[in-house]
C-alpha cells in the first residue's frame, strides 16, 4: 500500500526548530525504555506468545540485529507492516532503562553514521540483515535462510567475525521521519545489537514483547480516511505514542556524536 501523501508537517508542540540535529526521543518511564523491530509473522508470534524474542527456530543469533525507539522511524522503513513480507508484524519490546544505556556506552558509529538513506533503501550496505534484523533495520527481521534476498547480501556484506567485532554495539543516525512517513531535518538513533551480545538481550534485557501491528495498521487507515488530522489527535486515538527526548550524560553525547551538527 503507498504512503499518504498528504500534510507531512509536524505539530507546533514538535516544531523542529526546537528538536537538536540529533537527540534520543521515545516512550519511556523511570524504569524502562521502549524499542521497535519488525519481523515476520512466525517470528513474532512466537516471541509474544512465549515473551521470548528467540522462540522461533527462524530467529538467528548469528548476525547483527537493528532496534530505533522511534514509532516514526519503524514505520518508515516497515512501510506500516505493509512493505514486505518479512516486515509483516511490527513488535515493541520493553526494556529496562540501564540496560538501554548500556547498550548505548558500548556504541561505536558506523562509517555511514552520516549517510543519508534513499527513500526505500533496505539498511546501511556493510550490515548485515538476519532473520530477525530489519531493513535500516533495521527493518527486515526475517530473512528465509537460503534465500536470493540472503544470498545478495552475502555477496555485498563482508563481515567482521573477530571476537571484538562480535560484541561491538553498532549506532547510526538517519533522518527522522514523521507518521506520515515524511523525512524531517533531524536524525534518529539506530542501534546493532552484535552476535556477541544477542542472546543476552534476548534472554535478559527484554521485559516485555508486544505485538503493534494493528496500532500501525489503524494509524494508516486513519491518515488515508481524513488526511488534514493533527499529531495531538492521533495521540490522542492511541495510534502516535507519545516520545520525549531521552536524557543522557555529555560524556555519552559525545561518544555518539551527538555533540556533532554533521
Amino acid at each position: 500500500m503507498t504512503p499518504p501523501q498528504s500534510n507531512d508537517t509536524v505539530d507546533e508542540s514538535t516544531s523542529t526548530a526546537r528538536i537538536p540535529y540529533k537527540q534520543i526521543r521515545a516512550s519511556y518511564d523511570d524504569a524502562t525504555i521502549t524499542v521497535y523491530q519488525a519481523y515476520n509473522a512466525e517470528i513474532a508470534a512466537a516471541a509474544v506468545a512465549a515473551q521470548r524474542l528467540d522462540a522461533s527456530s527462524q530467529f538467528r543469533h548469528t548476525r547483527m540485529t537493528w532496534i530505533k525507539p522511534s514509532w516514526a522511524w519503524m514505520l518508515y522503513r516497515a512501510g506500516y507492516s505493509y512493505k514486505d513480507p518479512g516486515q509483516e508484524r511490527i513488535l515493541a519490546l520493553t526494556m529496562r532503562r540501564e540496560h538501554f544505556i548500556g547498550l548505548l556506552r558500548r556504541g561505536v558509529l558506523t562509517s555511514h553514521a552520516q549517510r543519508t538513506p534513499e527513500i526505500g533503501e533496505t539498511q546501511p550496505r556493510h550490515e548485515v540483515r538476519q532473520a530477525d534484523t530489519s531493513k535500516a533495520d533495521s527493518g527486515r527481521d526475517s530473512v528465509t535462510p537460503g534465500s536470493s534476498g540472503q544470498r545478495r547480501q552475502r555477496k555485498q556484506c563482508k563481515t567482521d567475525h573477530s571476537p571484538a567485532a562480535s560484541r561491538e554495539v553498532k549506532i547510526q543516525w538517519d533522518p527522522e521521519r514523521t507518521v506520515r512517513l515524511g523525512r524531517l531535518d533531524y536524525r534518529s538513533i539506530q542501534i546493532g545489537i552484535p552476535p556477541g551480545l544477542s542472546e543476552q538481550w534476548t534472554h535478559e534485557w527484554i521485559q516485555r514483547i508486544d505485538d503493534v501491528t494493528d496500532k500501525a495498521r489503524r494509524l494508516k487507515r486513519v491518515l488515508d480516511e481524513r488526511p488534514e488530522v493533527t499529531d495531538m489527535e492521533l495521540r490522542a486515538m492511541g495510534v502516535v505514542p507519545d516520545e520525549r527526548p531521552f536524557e543522557i550524560s555529555a560524556d555519552l553525547q559525545q561518544a555518539l556524536g551527538m555533540t556533532l551538527s554533521e
